[in-house]
């Protein structure tokens, strides 16, 4: 048996009674919402095709401590909910406070997933191209995503504290 005399670091999960509000909300209206919003953050890189790559793909995205799971394609420019019964080309599974640790920039995707904190399971090209694609995002062309990055910047240390 292997003991490790480095003392690991522990990151915060949400407590389950706090996801149960929205858990009352049907699927589909999650993911309705999480179309809609990142229609309208990546709407220029719709339109200069920077998601192409996601045409006819399934990304499938699960949030592991809240019970989440959102499923979203390309179709016609435009990014749509998916059939939960078509096989995901591509899943991605993590903590709230990772996918935090992400959108704010705190953390980028390569630390993220080699120190395994997310996981990427499917089609590896596909992931390389989300990969990709989040690391090149410029957060300054994107009002909204830019005052979020900074909310979500100054309320991490909240989320740590509140929930280790």
């Amino acid at each position: 048996m292997k003991i490790s005399t480095k003392k690991e670091k522990s990151h915060p999960l949400l407590p389950a009674a706090l996801s149960l509000p929205l858990k009352i909300l049907p699927a589909f209206v999650h993911n309705k919402v999480l179309v809609s919003t990142l229609n309208r953050m990546f709407s220029n890189e719709l339109k200069q095709g920077e998601l192409d790559f996601m045409q006819g793909k399934i990304i499938h995205i699960s949030i592991e401590d809240a019970g989440f799971e959102y499923r979203f394609t390309l179709d016609k420019n435009r990014l749509a909910a998916a059939d939960k019964n078509h096989s995901p080309d591509l899943t991605l599974q993590g903590t709230v406070y990772n996918y935090l640790l992400l959108a704010s920039r705190q953390e980028d995707t390569d630390t993220l997933f080699f120190s395994r904190r997310l996981h990427m399971q499917g089609d590896t090209e596909l992931g390389l191209y989300v990969k990709n694609f989040l690391d090149g995002l410029d957060m300054d062309s994107h009002k909204v995503p830019a005052y979020f990055e900074s909310l979500l910047k100054k309320g991490l240390p909240v989320y740590e504290r509140l929930f280790r």
